[in-house]
């Protein structure tokens, strides 16, 4: 009897062990789709143009899933093969360090933290289970570990020469993609000013100042208080300037917004949005803060999901670029896909080409193609990030 007991508890244990490996991949696969298609139509002319086009992402969230992104993987948007199947050159890699219950549009409250969870059953490091420091350094880690297993796939960008050879290397035929470091949100300062500089150092040059809740620096557009930059969250704007980190404001209240803008020495970029003109959404910025973002040099990333687009097919995010475009002017439009950030898409990193064939059959000029793909993104990368 006693050994059938120790035989039951075995099989109950090896039970719970394979339920917890397979969580990560089921929670993937269900959060992070891509809606059922029929393979996207493209023209040679469009297949060639989207192959010599340099395109840039502002916004994507692979880090924090359980996936080796050396491989191509049925789940999810982005893995570096998808990624050069798509032509992109660079790809901003976003770490995600708190989400709370709900993720509502209208309202959420600092309190809760789903990822605390997600974090232990993906076996994360303890130190990042209860840390949004540790949590944003490990994701920088991975970042360098994809870097140092992949160096003919991926090379991680932290210069303006890092950027150069890049595109130099891409130029000759190479397909290796660079990756920038991004923060969704600074509350992995935990309110400590110096813990820029520990991002800094492990890689970061793009930090959102706010995610789905409010923080030390101020009001989310998602929060409860609706504030502007607080006193920390103007020393934080002047530290990541002095640093050469570049502001991203996507997630933040229209006040903080307005106020980064007044202090802000150096153009904005806000990741992933869509326009409220284009669609009334909670999740959008409104047609006059975006304008102002781009008089100040900064560039606007359109996303691919419902929240922002509304529609999320690839001719209506089309729609809401040519919107963008004659909002802005085509200087200040990008993509900002918020690929695997708990979003369905229409189609996936490797479908990119779509946009640029939807962009043709409407009647952008290459210019606006250009630009839009990647250039805009790619320029003011080049202008801002630190020389070397």
């Amino acid at each position: 009897m006693k050994r059938l007991f120790l035989g039951i508890a075995g099989f109950l244990v090896l039970a719970v062990i394979l339920v917890l490996a397979l969580i990560p991949g089921i929670l993937d696969g269900q959060i992070n789709r891509v809606v059922e298609h029929e393979p996207y139509p493209l023209s040679a002319e469009t297949r060639t143009l989207h192959d010599r086009l340099v395109i840039a992402d502002l916004h994507a969230d692979p880090l924090l899933w359980a996936r080796d992104l050396r491989k191509r993987s049925s789940r999810g948007h982005v893995d570096l093969p998808r990624l050069a199947e798509g032509n992109v050159a660079l790809q901003v890699f976003t770490a995600v360090t708190k989400v709370p219950a709900g993720q509502n549009y209208e309202s959420n409250e600092a309190a809760s933290d789903i990822l605390h969870w997600l974090l232990m059953i993906q076996r994360w490091p303890a130190r990042t289970w209860g840390s949004l420091i540790e949590r944003a350094l490990y994701q920088a880690w991975k970042l360098e570990r994809l870097e140092e297993q992949a160096p003919d796939q991926l090379r991680v960008i932290r210069s303006r020469a890092d950027l150069d050879a890049l595109l130099a290397a891409r130029a000759e035929g190479a397909t290796v993609v660079g990756g920038l470091l991004g923060a969704e949100g600074s509350h992995p300062l935990e309110g400590k000013i110096e813990n820029i500089q520990r991002l800094y150092d492990a890689g970061y040059r793009l930090m959102g100042l706010h995610h789905f809740f409010d923080n030390e620096l101020g009001g989310s557009l998602h929060g409860t208080s609706g504030e502007g930059l607080t006193p920390f969250g103007r020393e934080a704007l002047k530290e990541m300037e002095r640093l050469g980190i570049i502001v991203d404001v996507a997630h933040s209240s229209p006040a903080v917004v307005e106020d980064t803008l007044a202090l802000a020495t150096r153009p904005l970029v806000l990741s992933h949005t869509g326009l409220r003109g284009a669609c009334d959404s909670p999740r959008n910025i409104s047609d006059d803060l975006a304008r102002r973002i781009a008089a100040k040099g900064g560039v606007i990333g359109i996303g691919y999901w419902e929240g922002a687009v509304c529609d999320p097919s690839p001719e209506n995010v089309v729609k809401t670029i040519r919107y963008a475009i004659d909002l802005l002017g085509a200087d200040h439009v990008g993509l900002g896909s918020d690929y695997d950030g708990a979003v369905s898409v229409a189609f996936d990193t490797s479908e990119l080409a779509v946009l640029t064939e939807e962009m043709r059959k409407t009647g952008f000029t290459e210019e606006e193609i250009t630009k839009v793909m990647g250039g805009n993104v790619i320029r003011l990368f080049r202008a801002n990030l630190p020389a070397e």
